[in-house]
């Protein structure tokens, strides 16, 4: 098993995510680190702070010098994807190949609504969507020039240089658990699938889903990294080490632990010094 943190960027400060990440960078069973991609806190006050994910990302990719980076995930209707190409591909740079692509169809109807944002008229819009952005984005991180004939997206002869180190690309997570849509794009482009489900058998069975989709495109499912994000209480974390223990044996590749906010350095002691338990 593989760790990783997140810090929900929502109901904190800067100075405490800066300072929560710094003292990851030194715990080396910490092998990444993630933020979100809101404009809105997703849990508590919605009228509380929240903090923009890729400039956070971008200057805490400079205040660190190991973890891997990423956002889980990033909502596709909140940047036309050439413009996430763009911006992925200087992230790469910035991080010098310690950056990880997290993508998402979008849910948060909340924000969408208040900036003008549109997620689609339905789901099965919302879907079209992401999965010709997922295309477009895999497609201008590889191919020196793109073109692309879309419902929703139009490319002539379109560039974005320099690449990043990564090849062919910086890995891309797709974060979520629909059946027929979300884990069939999954299958298609992802080399790291990750979701938020009630229960370990919850995850196993979508899992299976995706390897089901893995085998209709030609995919072999080994080549999908797999996690799960798991709850974190810095005063009990006998839960968390439970969770990972089930995650384990039900053949999950990575834990990605989420911190509480708001964020303090200590408890990124406290969930290493309970990975150590585990041996």
């Amino acid at each position: 098993m593989k760790f990783d943190i997140k810090t929900n960027p929502h109901h904190t400060t800067w100075d405490r995510m800066l300072a929560t990440w710094q003292r990851a960078d030194e715990a080396e069973v910490i092998e990444a680190a993630w933020v979100f991609d809101h404009f809105y806190p997703i849990f508590g006050d919605t009228d509380g702070p929240c903090l923009e994910s890729w400039t956070s990302l971008a200057a805490l990719a400079q205040a660190t010098s190991r973890l891997k980076v990423g956002s889980m995930v990033n909502g596709m209707p909140y940047r036309h994807p050439a413009v996430t190409a763009n911006m992925a591909a200087t992230m790469d740079i910035i991080s010098e190949g310690r950056f990880q692509l997290g993508l998402g169809a979008g849910w948060n109807q909340l924000e969408a609504d208040a900036y003008g944002i549109s997620l689609g008229e339905t789901i099965g819009e919302r879907m079209d969507i992401f999965d010709e952005g997922v295309e477009v984005i895999v497609r201008l991180l590889t191919e020196e020039e793109v073109d692309f004939e879309g419902e929703h997206f139009r490319l002539s002869s379109a560039r974005n240089e320099p690449k990043g180190p990564q090849r062919p690309h910086p890995p891309i997570l797709i974060g979520g658990g629909g059946e027929k849509r979300t884990l069939r794009t999954a299958a298609r482009w992802a080399d790291h699938w990750n979701l938020t489900p009630n229960s370990v058998e919850e995850w196993a069975r979508k899992k299976q889903i995706l390897a089901s989709h893995c085998e209709d495109v030609g995919r072999d499912p080994d080549e999908i990294e797999c996690s799960l994000l798991v709850r974190f209480d810095p005063a009990n974390p006998d839960p968390m080490l439970e969770m990972v223990t089930e995650l384990e044996a039900a053949g999950a590749d990575r834990a990605i632990i989420n911190m509480p906010s708001p964020h303090d350095p200590g408890h990124v002691d406290v969930a290493v010094e309970a990975l150590d338990r585990l041996g």
